[in-house]
Parts: structure tokens; C-alpha cells; sequence
């Protein structure tokens, strides 16, 4: 397994659809094992394939923090098919959006259906703080980040932010 590079924001490619996955193979594997590793190593709990420049609709993500291995989800191209309700998603963060946290809008509850790594379909009923982890990633699979999802006063103050930090490192 490999350790990959996190894209992060302003990197056009976040901006990007992912496309269907067609065919689960050795090399499909490959991919899904070092985004599990990647995403234990950064760490995070979840981690969509176009954070790691892959625009293949896959999802890893683990609740538990990577402290109880029955947790680990794997989505191959997951669709919320339902929402209801409406929660604020206190202090979110994002691997692709380092050293920035905010309160984000999302439905309370969200069934998804998907395919598992072997390719046999499932049904994930969620809510809370697991409907937001799903909500989170597959954005990301559509090409939205969370600070999409912020006032654009918010977004200017961090793009603002990090457009001086990438000055200072310049010099």
C-alpha cells in the first residue's frame, strides 16, 4: 500500500465529476487500499478518490477514527437517494481544505445506496454526524467542497488566508 498526495484547495481538479466505476479489478483495488491508508495516515475519517487525483466515484470513510476495523466503509458510486431534515454540521473540516473549519448546512438524515468493494449493492440509512460524513464525501464525488457550501463572506476570508500563506512561502 502507498501513501498518496491529498489534493487540496484551490486544485481545479476538486471542481471535477467523477465518473462511474465500471469495473472492479485488481487495479480498482489498489486504488481503494492506499486511499485507506492515506486517509488513516493524514488522518481523517473519510476521503473521496478525487482528493487523491482519481475521478473514479469511490468513498472510503470510518467513523470510529481507525480504532474498530468493522467500520470501514468502502462506496463505490454512492448516490444519496433521500434526505430529510436539517442539522448544522458544527466545526466541519476537510483533508483538501486544510487548517480551516466551519459550520455547514446539511440534511439530518440521508439514505445512500452504493456498491460494496465486491460489487454487491447496499443501503446505508444514516443520521447526524454519519449523514454529514456521507454528505461530505460524496460532494466531493460532484465536485463540491464544503466551502461550497459557506457564505462567500467566509470562503473570501479563507481563500484570502491562504493566498497569503502561499505568498509567504514563496519567499
Amino acid at each position: 500500500m502507498a501513501i498518496l498526495d491529498i489534493l487540496t484547495y484551490p486544485d481545479k481538479f476538486l471542481t471535477k465529476k467523477v465518473r462511474p466505476v465500471e469495473k472492479i479489478d485488481g487495479a480498482l483495488n489498489k486504488i481503494i487500499d492506499d486511499m485507506i491508508e492515506t486517509m488513516y495516515e493524514a488522518p481523517g475519517i473519510g476521503l473521496a478518490s478525487i482528493q487523491i487525483g482519481c475521478d473514479k466515484s469511490i468513498v472510503v470513510y470510518d467513523l470510529s477514527y481507525g480504532e474498530n476495523e468493522n467500520s470501514l466503509q468502502v462506496l463505490l458510486n454512492p448516490k444519496i437517494t433521500e434526505s430529510c431534515g436539517e442539522i448544522v454540521s458544527e466545526n466541519e473540516g476537510c483533508l483538501s481544505v486544510p487548517d480551516y473549519r466551519s459550520d455547514v448546512k446539511r440534511a439530518a438524515s440521508v439514505i445512500v445506496e452504493a456498491l460494496n468493494r465486491e460489487g454487491k449493492p447496499l443501503r446505508i440509512e444514516a443520521e447526524n454526524f454519519h449523514a454529514t460524513v456521507l454528505q461530505h464525501e460524496i460532494d466531493h464525488l460532484n465536485g463540491i467542497l464544503f466551502i461550497d457550501r459557506i457564505s462567500k463572506l467566509k470562503k473570501g476570508i479563507y481563500r484570502r488566508h491562504l493566498l497569503k500563506q502561499l505568498k509567504q512561502n514563496e519567499t
